[in-house]
């Protein structure tokens, strides 16, 4: 298991495991697979490009193939400039439950600790999703908030916990 920065060139398989997780776990994340499905890859190459405050890291089998995602940005707001967010994990299921989420993460907190003035990193999961906050819990984070409704899809609601990792 490789674990690197995405780039534009990363696109086409970035897009794949992406839609995937939007259609398997439609709950699970912010935005929906009809709306990302119809963006070009050059939207998509433009949105994993890597800058100085903002990566997209992937995990790659030995044959290549793009198996897991997790996106880190950096706040812009001056007075929030020492935070970082986690955005989109994603592992597919034929590969959950061996490593490569935490793998992921652990890459993509010492790649945050490298961003000068990142302090923090903050998450949200939904409450139902135990395995992931299993996953974050067991890496540092802790929960310091819960937001009721945060989600809503399909007529159905979820809440979401918020997480921080202090760096």
């Amino acid at each position: 298991m490789k674990i690197s920065v995405l780039n534009g060139a990363d696109a086409p398989s970035y897009q794949e495991v992406r839609l995937d997780g939007l259609r398997r776990d439609p709950h699970a994340f912010g935005s929906t697979y009809d709306r990302e499905v119809k963006f070009s890859l050059e939207t998509v190459s433009e949105r994993i490009q890597p800058s100085r405050d903002k990566f997209v890291l992937g995990a790659f089998e030995e044959d290549g193939s793009l198996v897991g995602i997790v996106t880190f940005m950096r706040e812009s707001g001056i007075k929030t400039l020492h935070k970082g967010n986690v955005f989109g994990m994603y592992v597919i299921p034929e590969k959950r439950g061996m490593g490569v989420g935490r793998k992921l993460m652990e890459e993509l907190i010492r790649r945050a600790r490298e961003v000068e003035g990142v302090e923090q990193i903050n998450l949200t999961v939904v409450s139902e999703n135990h395995p992931a906050k299993q996953l974050y819990q067991s890496i540092g984070f802790q929960t310091f908030g819960l937001e009721r409704n945060a989600l809503k899809f399909e007529g159905q609601s979820f809440d979401e916990e918020w997480m921080v990792l202090r760096l």
